[in-house]
């Protein structure tokens, strides 16, 4: 069985430090920009450097971060943060954005790793990403047992999984609460966490977004045995000591350490009222839901100069055996073997004794004081003529040049390919924008309606499909659920239907599979040109563009495949397994009219009808009256949520005559977009 890597996060040189002198297999990290967590320290380029030959030294895997969206503009950028990664030896990018594998895979054969921000969370789409040439795939959260053993028992990548850190309520990649609230993305790593304010419903927490953090230290064991390749610390934004004592307690649980003195750290030093397993158990519920609370925040003081013990001197990990030879006349030599790598060292000829000669006693104390080396010392064997006299200082520089050089030949690493790719294109064109239409439910659909393309959730009636030519839309998360999606494909095949609308790369694959024309729709982060041109690849005929793109950025993307901007509609800032609504009350009661109510007294709609709960915002997007500033765009999407057949009617109306909105609305990121 191989044994499975802990992957530590370090969002600072410090917390590198942590991280490799508390004995992680890998660390993940990020460089100043295109990356998850831009407001942690972040390393430079310098830094990069540093902590790369550190971690060779130490034997441990580095992954660099690229794990955001990037706009066409970025692209130097891009092309320099890739050029860091194979000039340091970088081990692997870890990418959210199909673009941007695209680009990496044409400038560098390094490895790419599928961030959990891709959202992808079944076999179909696995399997998809092991095409696209990922050899790691990063699942979500939220996997419940069954899930997790699916995937790792059915695809050749590894596969790498959260096992500790903070759990948002929305799938990663999904989430656009914090873009729409501030323009602060957490798509662009910018979160600002607003999910963590009193978000409530009836009778529930008052905090009805906010998860307690994630522990499956105890199933480590039990995962190990699965074949999952990486288990994964999150906290980029936290201290070295949580750093080190997250390590420590997944080694702990690894070797079956029974002492809880080590979690019980962990928990103090951070905690939001303690940890859950929820999703992985599937014990989803209230009980699932916490908070930082004061007592977490003073448990963590008293702990903190223990922790950093753990962290504060190098930790010897190779044994080195030397041999020794001082004979007269010669120079005196000192050969030092790890096993690996063989060095020789020498000084000047020794003197003549005038008083204490040199002995092999002497020689094998001085040698073996290796402390604050990673060296350990092993056998020492002397070859010493007698009457000879050496200074304690010249052995001690003998054996401090010696683990030197040895040091040196495990910095040395094989740079990956690199040949930059520049990114030249000319806006796409489009005649007028045609009008799609979204409903959530097939009874908003008005009696007269003249639109060029209807979508309709896959519950819906056969016969209404066949009324409307209507495209069918797949649920954007199908945990556990894809086979079932794949069949009412093939019977909506059969009745006729020629399209679907996918969310990820899970349902692009299953919309494939059944064998129908894909069309890439809300969730699916489609940012910049080099995404666009990977899907036409991929035989998407049309594209949603991010509802993160302003409408000046969309008019300047390039490539040929048809797209389209999210026009009207009750933005879902989260989807999330966990139905907070749940909190305060039970389906029955509910009756899927849920809604969120936020500290200022807004409504958020939650919409459960796909399967999963989708946290609508609390006004639409309207842009019918901006329809002048839309530019080569081929389509627009009216996307009805919770509107009746009436309000649907209307608004249609409304749009079609580029009227403004007659009610509480907003731009949306149309506009003034994301940071």
């Amino acid at each position: 069985m191989k044994k499975s890597e802990i992957l530590a996060p370090a969002g600072s040189f410090d917390a590198f430090i942590a991280a490799v002198r508390s004995g992680a297999d890998a660390v993940y990290l990020g460089a100043q920009s295109l990356n998850a967590r831009r407001g942690a320290a972040n390393f430079t380029d310098d830094q990069l450097k540093e902590a790369s030959l550190i971690a060779k030294e130490h034997g441990i895997r580095i992954y660099l971060t690229v794990n955001t969206l990037v706009r066409d503009n970025e692209t130097d950028l891009l092309t320099n943060v890739v050029s860091t990664a194979c000039d340091i030896g970088a081990d692997a990018l870890i990418i959210q954005d199909i673009g941007v594998a695209s680009l990496v895979r044409k400038m560098s054969d390094i490895p790419i790793h599928a961030s959990t921000q891709m959202s992808v969370h079944t076999v179909s789409g696995a399997k998809k990403l092991q095409q696209l040439g990922f050899s790691r795939i990063v699942v979500p959260r939220e996997l419940s047992q069954k899930e997790l053993y699916d995937i790792c028992n059915s695809v050749d990548v590894e596969i790498e999984m959260f096992v500790h850190g903070a759990l948002c309520m929305c799938v990663s990649g999904q989430c656009l609460m914090s873009a729409l609230f501030g323009s602060r993305s957490g798509n662009r790593g910018l979160c600002a966490q607003p999910c963590r304010l009193p978000f409530s419903v009836k009778g529930g927490t008052g905090h009805d977004l906010s998860l307690k953090d994630l522990s499956l230290l105890p199933y480590l064991s039990e995962l190990q045995t699965t074949g999952v390749a990486s288990f994964k610390i999150e906290g980029r934004m936290k201290r070295p000591e949580y750093v080190a004592a997250a390590v420590t307690a997944c080694k702990s649980a690894l070797s079956g350490d029974s002492d809880s003195d080590i979690f019980d750290k962990l928990r103090r030093v951070f905690s939001r009222s303690g940890f859950t397993d929820g999703y992985y158990t599937e014990n989803r519920g209230r009980n699932m839901f916490g908070t930082r609370l004061y007592e977490d925040v003073t448990a963590a003081a008293p702990v903190l100069s223990e922790l950093r013990r753990l962290y504060e001197s190098e930790k010897p990990l190779y044994r080195v055996d030397f041999s020794f030879a001082c004979k007269e006349g010669e120079s005196v030599s000192l050969t030092a073997s790890d096993g690996t790598n063989t060095v020789t060292v020498t000084a000047d000829p020794a003197s003549k004794a005038q008083k204490k000669a040199i002995d092999e006693e002497t020689v094998k104390n001085q040698l073996s004081k290796c402390g604050g080396t990673l060296y350990y010392c092993g056998n020492i064997n002397c070859t010493i003529d007698d009457g000879l006299f050496l200074p304690a200082s010249t052995l001690n520089e003998l054996r401090r040049s010696a683990i030197e050089k040895l040091t040196e030949h495990k910095r040395q690493f094989k740079r990956n390919r690199f040949v930059p790719v520049s990114q030249n294109h000319t806006p796409h064109k489009a005649e007028k924008a045609e009008i799609y239409v979204r409903f959530a439910d097939e009874n908003q659909i008005p009696d007269e309606l003249d639109v060029s393309k209807v979508i309709l959730p896959i519950r819906s009636d056969d016969n209404t499909f066949k009324k409307y030519n209507a495209a069918a839309e797949l649920p954007r998360m199908m945990f556990g659920r894809e086979n079932a999606v794949a069949k009412r494909l093939e019977e909506l095949k059969n009745s006729g239907v020629t399209e679907a609308v996918f969310g990820t790369l899970d349902g692009l694959a299953v919309i494939q599979k059944v064998g129908l024309s894909p069309i890439a729709g809300f969730g699916s982060n489609v940012f910049n040109t080099s995404a666009l041109s990977e899907l036409q690849k991929m035989n998407v005929k049309e594209a949603l563009l991010s509802c993160e793109l302003t409408l000046k950025e969309s008019a300047r993307l390039g490539g040929e495949i048809r797209r389209g901007v999210f026009a009207y509609g009750r933005i879902p800032l989260m989807i999330t397994r966990n139905c907070p609504v749940k909190n305060g009350t039970d389906c029955k009661s509910c009756r899927q009219n849920g809604s969120l109510t936020d500290r200022k007294g807004m409504e958020f709609p939650v919409d459960c009808r796909s399967g999963c709960a989708e946290i609508l915002n609390s006004v639409p997007t309207y842009l019918g009256d901006k329809k002048e500033d839309i530019k080569n765009i081929d389509f627009l999407l009216l996307y009805f949520t919770k509107e009746t057949k009436q309000e649907c009617e209307h608004i249609i109306s409304l749009f079609k005559k580029g009227l403004p909105f007659d009610g509480d609305f907003t731009r949306g990121l149309a506009l003034r977009g994301v940071e």
